[in-house]
């Protein structure tokens, strides 16, 4: 009986043995699996990503074991959603960082697309009391946060300097149309002012401005929808205006930001409306022909005032990522403050973290972040109408405006299409 239970024992501290080997075998091969390359795939539009490879060889300089592949996207924000939905509906894992307009992560948790990032941030014990906080509500949605402010913005009003007096920098939509055509065709311009009036999200953007200026809304705090008024009349028929007038280029419907700052960077206009990325590239030597010609002023006021449009993007991650882990490394460095620091002084982008408005280098890089008019128009932008189905109300907008602009309807017929039909479409 002794002899049983010591071979019994004999057995069972073999197996025990064998077992810890395996164990132990489990634990080096884990170790090597994190040791080795992981290739993630971060996509975003063509619009300012010179520079992306610089920040991609930065945080591969940190994390030797992670290759990042850029993925560049068309400019248009409506084609970079279209594109991202379409392989996200099909559950492809080809992306695992991707690039999201503030108006899309409220869409993209609610679908499905993209994963929490709670748990990450608490581990890496990350205060997003940082960060500007109209920049972390656009991502946080049912109590949850799905993406990381990655930059913000807000459309200004940029200027030659150099030619345009500082008594005739326009304060409202009147006066920049008197001196927009007062200096076109003069210094080798070719025409007075550029804007975003192609049919795509740029467009509802430029229309938020103009209408809101006026005192007009598309959906108020509410939920209730409020386009049709006389306010909004009025500020789309002044969009309307601009957008015939001949200080704007005769294909002005074709203009996206890409095709606006390239005729400015040419040296095509005085004026131009975009967003704050504008400054960094007027003043490369490489694409600039207007280095150190630029100014910046508040977008020009209607009855009610001056007003901007929030913009800005997000990083978030694809649900179906095989590589979640390496994928927040990518993010936590891109929002943080040496990848925000770098988008910053390199691509003239608004940071989300809040210091970095006293970071004297990005100052240098862009001294009008300083600028007291400038921040408090950042700070008081006006967001883009807040709906759960933000796209298809979008895409509402876009279609109407376009057909304001080409003259198929009026205004005042445009914005009555625009209350039926976001009343039946919208998601509360």
């Amino acid at each position: 009986m002794r002899r049983k239970k010591r071979s019994l024992l004999v057995l069972l501290l073999t197996f025990v043995l064998i077992l810890t080997g395996c164990g132990a075998g489990g634990q080096d091969s884990d170790q090597k699996s994190s040791d080795k390359k992981v290739k993630i795939v971060f996509s975003q539009g063509k619009n300012n990503s010179k520079y992306v490879p610089d920040l991609i060889r930065a945080f591969e300089k940190k994390h030797p074991n992670i290759d990042v592949e850029f993925r560049v996207l068309p400019s248009s924000s409506t084609s970079q959603h279209d594109a991202y939905v379409t392989a996200l509906n099909a559950k492809s894992s080809e992306y695992d960082v991707i690039s999201m307009d503030v108006v899309w992560p409220a869409e993209f948790a609610q679908a499905g697309y993209v994963l929490p990032l709670d748990r990450f941030i608490q581990k890496d014990r990350i205060d997003m009391g940082d960060y500007n906080k109209g920049a972390v509500l656009a991502s946080n949605f049912n109590g949850k946060q799905w993406a990381m402010p990655r930059f913000g913005d807000a459309g200004v009003l940029f200027y030659r300097k150099d030619i345009i007096p500082q008594s005739e920098v326009p304060k409202t939509w009147d006066q920049l149309q008197k001196v927009a055509e007062k200096y076109k065709n003069k210094n080798g311009l070719q025409y007075g002012y550029l804007m975003q009036a192609k049919q795509y999200e740029g467009l509802v953007c430029n229309a938020v401005e103009f209408i809101a200026s006026y005192g007009g809304e598309f959906i108020n705090r509410k939920g209730e929808v409020v386009i049709n008024s006389p306010e909004a009349i009025k500020g789309l028929q002044k969009m309307v205006d601009i957008a015939h007038s001949n200080i704007v280029p005769g294909n002005v419907n074709t203009f996206t930001e890409v095709e606006s700052h390239t005729a400015f960077v040419e040296n095509e206009s005085p004026f131009i409306r975009d967003w704050a990325y504008l400054y960094a590239l007027s003043n490369d030597k490489t694409q600039s022909k207007i280095v150190g010609k630029v100014g910046v002023a508040p977008l020009p006021a209607g009855d009610k005032g001056s007003v901007s449009a929030l913009g800005g993007w997000q990083l978030g991650i694809s649900k179906f990522s095989k590589h979640p882990k390496e994928a927040w490394e990518f993010v936590k460095f891109m929002t943080g403050k040496e990848g925000q620091k770098m988008t910053a002084i390199k691509m003239g982008n608004v940071p989300t973290l809040t210091s970095l408005f006293q970071d004297k280098e990005v100052l240098k890089a862009n001294p009008f972040f300083a600028d007291k008019g400038f921040q408090a128009g950042y700070a008081a932008a006006v967001p883009r109408p807040v709906a759960p189905n933000y796209q298809e109300i979008s895409d509402i907008i876009q279609i109407e405006i376009s057909k304001a602009i080409s003259k198929e309807r009026t205004p005042k017929q445009a914005v009555e299409e625009m209350e039926k039909q976001i009343k039946a479409k919208l998601v509360k």
